[in-house]
C-alpha cells in the first residue's frame, strides 16, 4: 500500500492542502521572525517589569531566585508539548486546530474561545501596560506633561489611537510589521544588557544574594497584591505568576505558521528558542531587580513605582534613553500581541466558528492580510481596558486562559498519541512525548488554581461565565449542528 508522505518530504503549501486549506496568507516570515514575534510577545521587559510587583509582594526575594526558575521550567514544559503538535498541525489556528484534530470539533471549539479570550486579554493588558507604566510615568514628564494631569479620558484616546496604529501595521504593512517585531527581538536582548550592566553599575547597595533565596511573607502587607495568606506554599505559588505572565504567548509562533516558511521545522524551533531566551534573560534582569534595590519591604509598598525608583539610581541621559527604548519595546510587544490574535481570529471564523465568520475569514486580495479580523481584534482588546481594573484581570486572565487552551490540545494529545494520531512532524519528542504532556497537563491545572485564588476570583468568575455562556451556545443555540469546524477532523 502506498504510504502517505512525510511532512519533511511536503512543501508549505501541500503540507496546509493536506488539512484542507488553501493557502491564502502571504507566506513571508524566516525562521528567525518567527522566533521573534513570540519573543516579542513574552518580552521580559513587559511582564517582567509590569508583573514583578505580584512576585516580590508575594514571597519576597525567593519568589524571583527560585520561583522565575521554576516558573520557566513548567513553561518550557508546556513549549515543548505545544511544539510537538505544531511540527504535525502547522496552521494558522494553531492550539484550535490541535484541539480540534486530536480531540474532536467540539473540544477543538472551546480550546478555541478560551485561546482567543487570552489573546484577547494579552493585548489590551500589554497596551494598558504601555500607557500606565511606561508612557504615564517616564515619557509623559520627557514631553513637558504632568502625570497627574491625565485622567481616565486621556487613557481611552492613548490606547484607542496606539491600538489603531497597530492594526494598520498589521494589516496594510505586514512586511514592515515583520521586520518591526524582528527588530523588537534585538531591541529586547539590547535593552536588557544595558539596563542590567547599568543597575548593577550604579547600585546604591553592595550585592547580597541571599536576598534571592530568602521567603519573606509580603501577603496582605501594605503594597502587596496579596491578601494575607499564612505559611509557605500559597505566598509562594502566587509568586510564579511572574513567570506565567511573562512567559505566555508563545502560541503566537503557531498562529504565524501559514505566513512562515518550512513551518514544520521552524515553529517548533520558534515556539521553544522564544521561551528559552525568554527565561535566561528575564531571570538575569529580574534578579538585578532584586539585587539592586535597597529594602525589599519598602520596595513591595512602592507598587509600580519600584521600577522608576530603581531608574532613579541612573544618570539622567541614561535613564531616558532606558526608558524610550523601554516604551519602544512594549509598543512592539503589543504589535505582536495583536498580530497572533488576528490570525487566531482569522483562522476560527474560516471554520465558522465566530459570528460575522463571512467578513472575519476574509483576506485583502493583494495585502494578504485579514483585515476584518485585526479590526475586529483591536477594538475587543480596547474595550477590554474600559473596565476599571485595567491591568491585573486582564494579565492574570490571559495567562489563565491562555495556559488552559495550551493544555487543552496537550492533554487530547495524550489519549489520541499512537492511535488517531499516527504522524508526527520534523519535530518529535519520541519516547518522551507522553511523560512530558502529563506533567505540561498537571502544572496547567496547578496555574489555572493559583490563578484563581484572590484578589483575582473575578477570573473564576468569568471562567464560571465563559463555561456556562459555552454550554448554552453549544447545545440550547444550535451551536453543535451549525459548526463543523476545520476539514478532516473527528466528529
Amino acid at each position: 500500500m502506498e504510504q502517505p508522505p512525510n511532512l519533511q518530504e511536503m512543501d508549505d503549501a501541500a503540507i496546509l492542502k493536506k488539512m484542507g486549506y488553501e493557502q491564502e496568507l502571504h507566506r513571508h516570515m524566516s525562521a528567525f521572525s518567527n522566533f521573534a514575534i513570540s519573543f516579542s510577545i513574552i518580552c521580559i521587559l513587559a511582564g517582567g517589569i509590569t508583573a514583578f510587583p505580584q512576585a516580590l509582594g508575594a514571597g519576597g526575594g525567593i519568589s524571583i531566585g527560585i520561583g522565575w526558575p521554576l516558573g520557566a521550567l513548567f513553561a518550557g514544559i508546556v513549549a515543548l508539548s505545544m511544539a510537538q503538535i505544531s511540527s504535525s498541525f502547522p496552521t494558522a489556528g494553531g492550539l484550535y486546530h490541535w484541539s480540534s484534530i486530536l480531540g474532536g470539533r467540539a473540544y477543538g471549539w472551546i480550546t478555541a474561545w478560551f485561546n482567543l479570550l487570552g489573546l484577547i486579554f494579552v493585548v489590551a493588558s500589554v497596551n494598558m501596560g504601555v500607557y500606565d507604566v511606561f508612557f504615564k510615568t517616564s515619557i509623559a514628564p520627557m514631553l513637558g506633561i504632568d502625570p497627574a494631569s491625565l485622567g481616565y479620558a486621556e487613557q481611552v484616546a492613548f490606547l484607542a489611537v496606539m491600538t489603531a496604529i497597530q492594526a494598520v501595521l498589521i494589516f496594510r504593512f505586514a512586511k514592515l510589521t515583520t521586520l518591526l517585531t524582528d527588530f523588537s527581538g534585538y531591541l529586547i536582548l539590547v535593552l536588557s544588557i544595558i539596563l542590567t550592566v547599568s543597575l548593577l553599575i550604579y547600585s546604591p547597595v553592595p550585592l547580597d544574594f541571599n536576598k534571592l533565596f530568602t521567603f519573606t511573607n509580603f501577603t496582605g502587607k501594605e503594597g502587596s497584591p496579596w491578601p494575607e495568606y499564612g505559611g509557605f506554599l500559597m505566598p509562594f505559588l502566587s509568586g510564579l505568576l511572574l513567570t506565567i505572565y511573562t512567559i505566555t504567548g508563545f502560541d503566537a509562533s503557531a498562529h504565524t505558521s501559514e505566513e512562515t516558511r518550512n513551518a514544520a521545522a521552524v515553529v517548533p524551533r520558534g515556539i521553544i528558542t522564544s521561551v528559552l531566551y525568554s527565561a535566561i534573560f528575564g531571570f538575569i534582569v529580574i534578579c538585578t531587580f532584586v539585587l539592586v534595590m535597597p529594602d525589599l519591604e519598602a520596595g513591595v509598598k512602592m507598587g509600580m513605582g519600584y521600577f522608576e525608583a530603581l531608574l532613579s539610581s541612573l544618570p539622567v541621559g541614561l535613564r531616558s534613553g532606558l526608558s524610550i527604548g523601554i516604551f519602544l519595546a512594549n509598543f512592539l510587544c503589543g504589535l505582536a500581541c495583536l498580530t497572533s490574535c488576528s490570525r487566531m481570529m482569522y483562522a476560527f471564523a474560516r471554520d465558522g466558528g465566530l459570528p460575522a465568520s463571512d467578513t472575519l475569514r476574509k483576506v485583502h486580495p493583494t495585502l494578504n492580510t485579514p483585515v476584518a479580523a485585526t479590526w475586529v481584534s483591536a477594538v475587543l482588546a480596547v474595550v477590554v481596558t474600559l473596565y476599571g481594573d485595567g491591568f491585573v484581570v486582564p494579565s492574570t486572565g490571559c495567562a489563565v486562559f491562555l495556559y488552559i487552551s495550551y493544555v487543552m490540545p496537550t492533554a487530547a494529545g495524550i489519549l489520541a498519541e499512537g492511535k488517531t494520531w499516527t504522524q508526527k512532524g520534523p519535530f518529535n519528542l519520541g519516547s518522551l512525548s507522553k511523560p512530558i504532556a502529563v506533567l505540561a497537563v498537571l502544572g496547567g491545572a496547578l496555574l489555572v488554581f493559583v490563578g484563581m485564588q484572590p484578589p483575582n476570583e473575578k477570573v473564576l468568575y468569568l471562567t464560571i461565565a465563559m463555561i456556562g455562556g459555552m454550554i448554552a451556545f453549544w447545545f440550547l443555540f444550535g451551536e453543535s449542528k451549525r459548526f463543523k469546524g476545520p476539514p478532516n477532523i473527528q466528529q
